[in-house]
């Protein structure tokens, strides 16, 4: 019983943790105001972060499901950090949460269809993952105010001023930002995907030790 809480409540400060570093690697959560011109870096930085992170804690527990609980632990902290900036007095639509959690729980049934098979969901749990990601947070997006509006009305206070927001040019690189963040993204998680497996075979060593 001590061992099983330890490792749900592992689960809860990795996840926690990795919404930091989300947040951390260059204002990724907090994305309204770079979304439309630059969805293709944050669809990967997305994918990569939550397949990682979920793929090595199901891996961890052996449990299918795992995977929507840690999506849900992130979702949820990212949702009391929304709180905090619309307490602050900016509008609810100033920072968008990464809609991680349906991409997670196509990862559990994955893993739970090919019986627990580790290679089956790196590789088709982590296309998937890396394929589902970007939709998911293009159809949010769709739901708010224009990202750019929101920028230049209320613009960030931490934010240099090299980093001010700029009128994007989607068309002038590639055609259709959500195919290439799918395609980028499903590339990249599985080979991340793998690494979670990993570091998951490492901590069993270390545990061992």
């Amino acid at each position: 019983w001590l061992r099983r809480t330890t490792h749900y409540l592992f689960i809860v400060v990795v996840a926690v943790n990795s919404t930091l570093l989300t947040i951390n690697a260059g204002d990724y959560t907090f994305y309204t105001d770079w979304m439309w011109s630059s969805f293709v870096v944050f669809s990967i930085s997305q994918s990569t972060m939550l397949v990682v992170g979920a793929i090595y804690y199901m891996l961890f527990t052996g449990v299918p499901g795992t995977a929507t609980y840690y999506a849900t632990i992130m979702t949820i902290y990212t949702w009391v950090a929304k709180g905090a900036w619309f307490a602050l007095g900016y509008p609810y639509d100033f920072i968008t949460v990464p809609i991680w959690i349906p991409s997670a729980m196509l990862l559990d049934p994955t893993y739970w269809a090919t019986r627990r098979n580790k290679h089956a969901a790196i590789i088709i749990g982590g296309t998937l993952v890396g394929l589902s990601l970007p939709l998911f947070n293009m159809v949010t997006l769709l739901l708010i105010r224009d990202p750019l509006e929101v920028a230049f009305k209320y613009p960030r206070p931490t934010l240099p001023a090299y980093m001010t927001p700029i009128e994007p040019q989607v068309g002038k690189f590639y055609n259709s930002p959500v195919a290439l963040g799918a395609g980028a993204g499903a590339a990249l998680s599985v080979p991340i995907a793998a690494l979670g497996a990993k570091l998951n075979t490492w901590t069993y060593r270390w545990m061992a030790a």
